[in-house]
């Protein structure tokens, strides 16, 4: 006999909640595009990133397609952040590596980080990449190897890789078999997603 509506409901929610990986973040820096932005937001979701990091100081956050946007952000936590020192470090007070994206000869390929640590990967503007700032700050960089003539992704594909990277590895070490967070933990999630 099938589960009521209300059953099958929690089930899924819970299902969902027990697979969130609640280190592992991305910091989205000034990107501007809003189907990117819209994109990224898909990906946290499928990948179990329950929180996205808004860093936004020469424009704002994009206008959102409701059809697009809203199924993804209602699942996935928004926090915004006006100052990037503060931001860097209540991400380390999470024990957090910090990773910017860069093509910079200091940059090693996705594959050599551990990235079933702890983990804030900070994705840059869509024209100038992660800016100096937050590059300089960041406790190393990464980039995607690429084999082709055109040496960069769109914003939006690189943050699926480096999610997909990071998935792969955590799924690796056990990390989505089991829940990341404690019963009460679970429980009070599931109280908020019953609201939205």
């Amino acid at each position: 006999m099938s589960k009521d509506p209300t059953e099958r409901r929690k089930a899924r929610l819970m299902e969902v909640l027990r697979h969130r990986q609640p280190d592992l973040t991305l910091v989205l820096a000034n990107i501007h595009d809003p189907h990117n932005v819209s994109a990224i937001y898909r990906s946290c979701d499928a990948f179990g990133v329950s929180q996205v990091h808004l860093y936004y100081t020469d424009t704002p956050f994009p206008v959102l397609g409701r059809k697009t946007s809203a199924s993804a952000r209602k699942w996935v936590e928004s926090v915004r952040h006006k100052d990037g020192e503060e931001m860097l470090k209540s991400l380390r007070a999470r024990g957090m590596q910090v990773l910017a994206t860069s093509f910079s000869p200091k940059a090693r390929p996705l594959r050599q980080w551990n990235l079933a640590s702890p983990t804030a990967v900070i994705m840059g503007n869509e024209h100038s990449g992660v800016e100096g700032e937050l590059l300089r700050a960041s406790d190393g960089e990464l980039y995607i190897p690429m084999y082709g003539m055109i040496q960069s992704l769109n914003v939006s594909v690189a943050a699926a890789i480096i999610l997909a990277e990071a998935a792969r590895q955590r799924e690796a070490a056990g990390m989505y078999a089991t829940p990341r967070m404690n019963a009460t933990e679970l429980e009070d999630a599931y109280a908020i997603w019953l609201e939205k």
